[in-house]
């Protein structure tokens, strides 16, 4: 049976979410839509009444594509929504900053993603998953993606044909880099003296800088490096990187800002030193990261550089060993950029080391606002938050905010 509904509000993933709650995906508060109802979810949504907000997708593959959420929205609305969730996650913990707007990067830079591939009858095929759905979409014209990584796809394809299952599903990490493609494939078949022939082939014929299987390093035909400061770090396979140039600029622009002129920095879940490397420029840096391969390609970065004062760096688990206030306190500033969970059991050490200055890198508004509660009933001053937008027409969000113990 069709129902009809009007849209009060965006939820969190993006959907849009009427009286009940009913959650009606690629719609937009005060539109009236229809659509069959299953549980919670409508389907086969109809728009009856749009929003002003709502704009044509710049993108042929929105609408079979799940790649993004909010094609459908204007830039100007997403951007107020985005700043909005932060702001309201806050309020939740009875806080409030100044926040500076957000930074958005532009269409087609992503540099990193992950897509899948899959044998077929006729060879294999590769992109995003639709919506909710297991059924792989293809993205030729993807306006999300850097146009470098689009060439990843036919190689994501070969991949498939030589080392995926009949029934498998190959997830390829595409990750453009400045010598070419860095390709990392999981959960393929187990490598065998054939295989890894054919993959060796695959990476020569897309002229790939870098092939890896399940982790290990099939070829390497040019280092596949990526540019922090003035340093070149080859990261290791499917490393974690920032998703886009322009948003890594506009976060390290940040800490940059809160640090000034720190002589000693301690980075915090520092990983191939997206941060350590440019603050090494004029400070003494403290990496500190759980995975030991991502420390030794910022050390062996920072080794090859010219004109960096001295990083250390060190392996360590910061949600079962952070580093206690006693050696925080050696530090001027710190910058803790930890994943979703946020960091409860640092953030608590930083609150308790009277650290003048902490620069917090955020993925989810949600952990930041819990774990900035705990900084300023210590005794921070949360002085603003610079929302960034790199994850353009999706319901992710980052963020940097400024910590310190003195107002002015």
């Amino acid at each position: 049976m069709v129902t009809q509904h009007e849209i009060l509000r965006l939820g969190h993933q993006g959907d849009g979410v009427a009286a009940g709650p009913v959650y009606a995906p690629a719609t937009l508060p005060g539109e009236t839509v229809s659509g069959t109802l299953s549980g919670t979810q409508l389907t086969e949504v109809r728009i009856e009444t749009p929003s002003a907000d709502r704009v044509q997708p710049p993108c042929r593959h929105a609408k079979s594509c799940g790649g993004c959420q909010l094609q459908h929205a204007s830039d100007a609305f997403v951007s107020a929504w985005k700043q909005e969730i932060v702001a309201t996650a806050l309020e939740a913990q009875g806080l409030a900053a100044p926040i500076r707007g957000i930074v958005t990067s532009p269409a087609r830079t992503r540099r990193r993603a992950v897509v899948s591939a899959r044998r077929t009858k006729k060879g294999a095929m590769a992109g995003f998953h639709a919506r909710g759905s297991d059924v792989i979409i293809q993205i030729p014209d993807c306006q999300l993606v850097d146009p470098k990584l689009l060439t990843g796809l036919p190689v994501a394809e070969a991949l498939a044909v030589v080392g995926a299952s009949r029934k498998g599903e190959l997830s390829v990490t595409l990750t453009v880099t400045e010598n070419g493609l860095d390709v990392a494939a999981t959960v393929g078949k187990p490598t065998d003296g054939p295989l890894e022939i054919a993959l060796a082939q695959v990476a020569e014929r897309f002229d790939l800088a870098r092939l890896a299987w399940d982790g290990e390093v099939i070829a390497m035909r040019q280092p596949p490096v990526q540019r922090f400061g003035a340093a070149n770090v080859e990261p290791p396979p499917g490393a974690f990187l920032q998703a886009t140039p322009e948003g890594e600029a506009a976060l390290l622009d940040s800490v940059q800002e809160i640090v000034g002129d720190a002589a000693r920095i301690v980075d915090l879940f520092a990983g191939c030193g997206t941060f350590s490397l440019p603050l090494a420029a004029s400070a003494e840096v403290l990496a500190v990261e759980g995975d030991a391969e991502m420390i030794k390609a910022l050390d062996q970065g920072w080794r090859q550089a010219q004109g960096l004062k001295k990083i250390t760096g060190a392996v360590r688990d910061l949600f079962r060993r952070p580093l206690v206030p006693d050696e925080l306190r050696k530090f001027d500033a710190a910058v803790l950029d930890p994943p979703r969970a946020g960091a409860e059991a640092q953030v608590a050490a930083l609150a308790d080391s009277r650290l003048d200055l902490i620069a917090y890198v955020s993925c989810n508004p949600v952990t930041f606002a819990r774990d900035a509660r705990v900084l300023v009933s210590s005794g921070y001053h949360l002085a603003w938050v610079q929302v960034v937008d790199q994850f353009r027409w999706s319901s992710h969000i980052e963020l940097v905010a400024a910590f310190s113990r003195n107002e002015a």
